[in-house]
């Protein structure tokens, strides 16, 4: 039984057509594995620091990105709506693989759930393939949602 389960979201690019459905094929992908009401999802966004332009010392986006981490709360709780059973939300700055990572070890999960771009051969290299650093780094398993050739 999955007791807890980090999900891995990027609502910052809600208005891209082929982000939107990388991150509802994430939420979709939820519901095959029939959690029971006893299982914990925890929500996550990772605002990246290099696309901040400064370094972060906290887990706090910083002020100026405040408003910004609101409108993904509003986005992530629209999602915690269509979930099985209890979430929490979780909004963090930094390396995006690496907090990720990071808050499976806090909130001990037993399984990641993360959306790919579908990055091949050098985009792969060039631009960092965010699950597949997660895939090599996690303390648990992670099931990478592949982009649908259909949408």
């Amino acid at each position: 039984m999955l007791k807890t389960v980090l999900v891995a979201l990027d609502p910052a690019d809600l208005n891209t057509s082929v982000r939107t459905s990388m991150t509802s094929q994430v939420v979709e992908a939820l519901q095959i594995l029939h959690l029971d009401a006893n299982s914990k999802i925890v929500l996550s966004h990772v605002v990246a620091t290099e696309h901040l332009g400064m370094d972060v010392l906290s887990d706090r986006p910083p002020v100026e990105t405040q408003t910004m981490s609101d409108l993904w709360a509003v986005q992530l709780s629209a999602y915690q709506e269509q979930l099985p059973c209890p979430s929490t939300l979780e909004i963090v700055t930094g390396d995006p693989a690496e907090e990720i990572v990071r808050l499976a070890k806090i909130h001990q999960a037993d399984l990641i759930v993360i959306g790919s771009r579908g990055l091949t051969g050098m985009q792969r290299i060039l631009q960092r393939s965010v699950s597949s650093q997660v895939f090599d780094e996690a303390p648990c398993s992670v099931l990478v949602v592949k982009p649908s050739p259909d949408r």
